[in-house]
């Protein structure tokens, strides 16, 4: 995949510069949709790539709030990202995602500040309204139609970081790392 986000980001600049909360489904888009049922007490497993928590570390370390918004609800979703990658806003368990959206924006943020990243119907009242909005190749016509950006990446393949370095290089965060 030859893909240069660097001119991509360009061309949403306007967009990506003003992005401060990024919100993101889970299944579909931070997981390649798939749930395997491991028995109790386990239950329900999904995998989610290591890019995208790096991905999200490097945005909150940048001042960027990040989280969830998921109508699922089970373990690995609370350990991987409220106790693991410790998410600003992990909203879970409730499929009309409008609720956890609003919660957001009283938390003094406006529409244009926030970028969200959805591939489902429900998803469609919070991709129609963020200020910047993504989804994946796979996702519903209906859902493509509707945002700003079609990742290249497939649903659990760090499509989120891409999305995650566009607004990197729109905004010019470039992660902490240590030198020897």
């Amino acid at each position: 995949m030859n893909l240069d986000l660097r001119e991509i980001s360009k061309r949403y600049h306007e967009k990506l510069s003003k992005i401060k909360v990024a919100l993101f489904d889970v299944d579909g888009i931070l997981t390649n949709g798939l749930i395997s049922w491991d028995g109790e007490p386990v239950g329900f497993n999904r995998s989610t790539h290591t890019q995208d928590g790096y991905g999200l570390k490097v945005l909150m370390q940048a001042g960027i709030k990040v989280g969830v918004i998921s109508g699922g609800q089970s373990l690995g979703v609370v350990k991987r990202f409220e106790e693991n990658l410790n998410l600003d806003y992990v909203f879970l368990g409730n499929e009309d995602k409008r609720d956890a959206y609003l919660k957001v924006l009283d938390k003094g943020h406006s529409d244009d500040e926030i970028l969200y990243m959805g591939d489902e119907f429900f998803d469609l009242p919070l991709l129609k309204r963020a200020g910047f909005s993504a989804t994946v190749p796979n996702a519903s016509f209906e859902i493509r139609e509707v945002v700003d950006y079609v990742t290249i990446r497939p649903s659990g393949q760090a499509c989120v970081r891409e999305v995650i370095d566009l607004i990197r290089y729109a905004q010019g965060i470039v992660p902490k790392i240590k030198e020897f």
